[in-house]
């Protein structure tokens, strides 16, 4: 695979990627003047919609790769008609040290990683021998700059949108050393206020990240997650709100997550899953990414569509079984065609692609040409 680009390039760090990128195919298509992709509308208008936002395919790329304008105006000329702004902060936030980003090789013959298997505690293997399918590390702690840099920067995102196109931007809240629980709750307000003022017509907040502490996710506590979106959404009003989740094994703790958010009518929507968790090793079984704190990363790509499709369909029972109106954003693991119609399938309402997006930039019109 030498001789393919990836709009992000895995061996440039984060901060050089977000001064030079994107790059590859996505770098032509900010060559190609001021209009969205032809491929990314339809002489019949709009025919679907996502939170309420008309669209012309329901798939795009979610929170990850497109580090600001550039990237997610590049996104929107290459048809896909969601592009998430990469997760922001309240503060800037540094990024894990280089490289961030490895190959990852599961055992099974299909390359899949199956949650709470023995595997992801033992190690899987993780090198630079990218090949498709495409499974790699996510190993960048979530950085963001600070707001006076990247609200103006959010504010060009969503005014690049072509026709039948919708920014999607990501937040989460920011736990530091010394605060309570209900500062941080208001942080996650703060930020959700930060992005509303951007103009956004919708937002997801990303509760799938280590941001509690080494391996503990804030979705893994639905209680706290129900008090955060209430304090959002005294901020954001009507805006619409979506709350990224990782993989959840538990019915009862999923099902606890839509009655504590959409319940209270907080949320319109639940995007799963993130990664997947794992303890990444090399050839010699030594720790593969440098650094204290680094021996996990999360796990993306091709390893996780099984586990996310999973989530959609028990998503989508708890919908019908509770008789709750909310959408379900699938990503995991997309990386053709029939990976799209399989999370429609599932139940969901509008499906993503990170990796695969990144290792196929013509995906979005490989989907639309196959319908």
């Amino acid at each position: 695979m030498s001789d393919f680009e990836p709009f992000y390039d895995v061996s440039r760090s984060y901060e050089d990627n977000y001064e030079q990128g994107p790059f590859g195919a996505f770098a032509e298509a900010l060559k190609d003047g001021n209009g969205a992709d032809a491929a990314g509308t339809t002489s019949e208008g709009a025919l679907a919609t996502f939170l309420g936002q008309p669209v012309n395919l329901p798939f795009g790329i979610p929170a990850g790769p497109l580090l600001n304008s550039r990237f997610t105006t590049a996104a929107f000329r290459m048809g896909f008609d969601l592009a998430t702004y990469k997760t922001v902060r309240s503060r800037a936030w540094g990024c894990n040290p280089f490289p961030n980003v490895l190959a990852v090789h599961p055992k099974s013959a299909d390359g899949s990683l199956t949650p709470g298997s023995a595997e992801l505690d033992e190690g899987v293997l993780a090198d630079t021998n990218y090949e498709t399918p495409i499974s790699i590390s996510n190993s960048f702690g979530v950085p963001s700059q600070s707001p006076d840099a990247w609200q103006p920067d959010m504010r060009a995102a969503i005014e690049a949108a072509g026709p039948g196109q919708v920014l999607v931007p990501s937040f989460q809240g920011s736990r530091v050393e010394g605060m309570s629980e209900e500062e941080y709750i208001a942080d996650h307000a703060t930020t959700a206020r930060l992005v509303k003022e951007t103009g956004a017509k919708l937002m997801v907040m990303n509760t799938s990240c280590p941001n509690e502490g080494h391996n503990r996710l804030l979705c893994h506590n639905p209680l706290l997650v129900g008090r955060i979106t209430e304090a959002v959404k005294q901020e954001i009003g009507d805006i619409p709100l979506m709350v990224k989740l990782a993989y959840i094994p538990s019915d009862d703790a999923l099902e606890l997550m839509v009655r504590s958010t959409v319940g209270h009518g907080t949320v319109q929507g639940f995007s799963t899953i993130n990664t997947i968790s794992a303890k990444l090793v090399d050839a010699n079984g030594n720790q593969a990414l440098p650094g204290a704190g680094r021996d996990r990363s999360g796990v993306c790509g091709n390893a996780i569509r099984g586990a996310g499709l999973d989530v959609v369909a028990r998503l989508a029972a708890i919908r019908e079984k509770l008789g709750l109106d909310f959408k379900i954003n699938g990503v995991g693991g997309v990386v053709s065609p029939a990976d799209y119609q399989a999370y429609r399938n599932a139940g969901a309402d509008s499906v993503m692609s990170a990796t695969g997006a990144m290792w196929d930039a013509e995906l979005a019109h490989q989907i639309k040409a196959s319908r």
